[in-house]
């Protein structure tokens, strides 16, 4: 960490932290106003530093991540914890994940009950 610059661009870390998998994915969520840092609203060429938190939107999924440092580039995954600290709370993921199950068991207005196959797969789901 000691060659890393002391501040960079929020849409180049997000990236290089492997929360979005390309710069230019990072780069609209910024326009869209799905990141957050320090809770004001981040443009894509906003520096971040060490200590800020970042607020970034991800669907149903609200991550909030503390900066540690800048890497110079994209790093490896076993590398990520170095530089961000991942402070989302563990029933963000849990909601997420309700939701996606409820999305899943929706069924049309008039489509019937489910037959003998959805109710097996139904009930594997739920195993």
């Amino acid at each position: 960490m000691a060659d890393s610059p002391e501040a960079g661009r929020i849409d180049k870390w997000l990236w290089a932290v492997r929360i979005f998998k390309t710069r230019s994915l990072a780069t609209d969520a910024c326009r869209a106003g799905s990141v957050t840092v320090n809770d004001q609203p981040a443009k894509p060429s906003r520096d971040v530093r060490p200590g800020e938190v970042v607020v970034v939107r991800l669907g149903l999924i609200r991550r909030t991540l503390v900066v540690r440092a800048v890497p110079p580039g994209r790093v490896g995954a076993k590398l990520v914890a170095t530089y961000c600290e991942d402070r989302t709370p563990p029933e963000e993921f849990e909601r997420a994940r309700n939701q996606r199950v409820q999305q899943f068991l929706a069924r049309e207005k008039g489509s019937g009950r489910p037959t003998k196959r959805d109710r097996r797969l139904i009930d594997r789901l739920f195993e």
